[in-house]
């Protein structure tokens, strides 16, 4: 509870969080959100995204819970990992993510981009991608609203 609190930036790291974060395996993030949440980074937009999915060269996340996928839809090549797991999911071994997610754990020099309804749980993911030592992570602030919208008008335009 205190390290989502943490990841919500609504507490500081104490020695009990750090305690609580070790029971849960989950490795303590150092400093106050303010040390990495301040960090310098790019969000990502639609044409970016649009043209690294189409190279394959990121692994893109959607932090949404899985409900929202199933009502909403998802990015083509997105996988899930709803906002609560992340955390956990980018720190587990390599064969436990490919069992649980289906798809090949990306290591800590992979780009990887966060994505969810509209930006918000996205990058709170990114703030724990970047405490966890994920260093080319980076978000899609649009989300699935931004990319529903436009992928709408691209296929109205014809393009």
């Amino acid at each position: 509870m205190v390290l989502q609190r943490l990841l919500r930036g609504q507490a500081r790291p104490t020695v009990r969080g750090a305690a609580e974060a070790a029971l849960w395996g989950l490795k303590s993030i150092k400093g106050s959100c303010h040390n990495f949440c301040t960090a310098a980074f790019k969000d990502v937009t639609y044409k970016e995204l649009k043209n690294l999915l189409n190279s394959k060269k990121i692994m893109l996340i959607d932090v949404r819970e899985r409900w929202e996928i199933l009502v909403y839809g998802k990015i083509p090549g997105s996988i899930n990992i709803p906002l609560d797991e992340v955390g956990e999911a980018l720190q587990m071994n390599a064969e436990d993510f490919k069992q649980r997610y289906k798809e090949v754990q990306p290591s800590k020099s992979d780009s990887v981009v966060f994505s969810c309804l509209a930006g918000v749980r996205s990058k709170k993911a990114l703030y724990t991608a970047l405490s966890l030592g994920f260093h080319s992570a980076q978000h899609y602030a649009g989300g699935w609203k931004e990319w529903e919208t436009c992928e709408f008008s691209e296929k109205k335009q014809g393009n």
